[in-house]
């Protein structure tokens, strides 16, 4: 995490939370010639627009009134969306029982990448029940080995 994620994450969070909010992530990323501040948030049922237009309206008073980022940016708040990133505790285990994608910084068990079933999470391994050919495996990826997770969309 980057400095200004971390500042940003501190002012965000009281605000997030007063709203009885979560939130999921701050990123501060070039695209092209343009900075964007993105702001993560959810709640139980989902956020909708207005979520994001008030959380983004008090965030953007603040951030201006401290002005901890030096250079021009967008502020955007969305919802993490469907295929949400897992990066904390609290990700994993809400996320026991769904299909989700992880890709690892080495192989293990031959692969880089899993997408299956997280039927257990402990904190230092995540259990992906995953599909080869037409046998289930079940797969045991260190934490400290994950490089990205997220939940995975499926279509059946």
């Amino acid at each position: 995490m980057s400095k200004i994620t971390e500042v940003v994450e501190t002012i965000a969070l009281p605000i997030v939370e007063q709203a009885n909010m979560e939130l999921v992530d701050v990123e501060f990323v070039k695209e092209g010639p343009d900075w964007f501040l993105r702001v993560y948030i959810d709640k139980p049922g989902g956020v909708d627009l207005d979520d994001c237009v008030n959380i983004n309206e008090q965030l953007s008073e603040k951030l201006n009134a401290t002005d901890p980022i030096e250079q021009a940016y967008y502020l955007d708040v969305s919802s993490p969306g469907a295929e949400r990133p897992l990066k904390k505790p609290t990700d994993f285990e809400r996320a026991i029982g769904k299909n989700v994608y992880i890709k690892t910084f080495a192989p293990i068990e031959g692969a880089k990448e899993f997408e299956g079933i997280l039927t257990e999470y402990d904190g230092e391994t995540a259990v992906v029940e995953t599909r080869i050919k037409t046998r289930k495996k079940a797969i045991s990826l260190p934490v400290d080995k994950i490089a990205q997770a997220r939940l995975a969309v499926t279509f059946s």
